[in-house]
């Protein structure tokens, strides 16, 4: 069994070593938040903490880069839909 961490109350596996975009990616996801304006959908883009199209809240911080968060068992990620359903 992969080790997971939580994106909304729901386990994402992970592979050690991972960032929590990358396990997002390998999980089929590949949007997670929307722009403030137009809607369109956000997620990994640049994949190395320049372009901030990946933020999310992990345990409980705003505006974490999931390219640049490594993955880790007990982690608590949220996405702007998961705040606020």
């Amino acid at each position: 069994m992969s080790p997971s961490f939580q994106l909304d109350g729901r386990p994402v596996p992970f592979v050690p070593g991972q960032t929590v975009g990358a396990a997002l990616v390998a999980s089929g996801r590949t949007s997670w938040r929307t722009t403030r304006h137009e809607g369109r959908p956000r997620g990994i883009f640049c994949g190395i903490g320049v372009c901030f199209d990946c933020l999310l809240t992990v345990d409980g911080v705003p505006d974490q880069r999931a390219c640049q968060v490594l993955a880790r068992e007990q982690l608590d990620v949220s996405t702007p839909e998961g705040e606020n359903p």
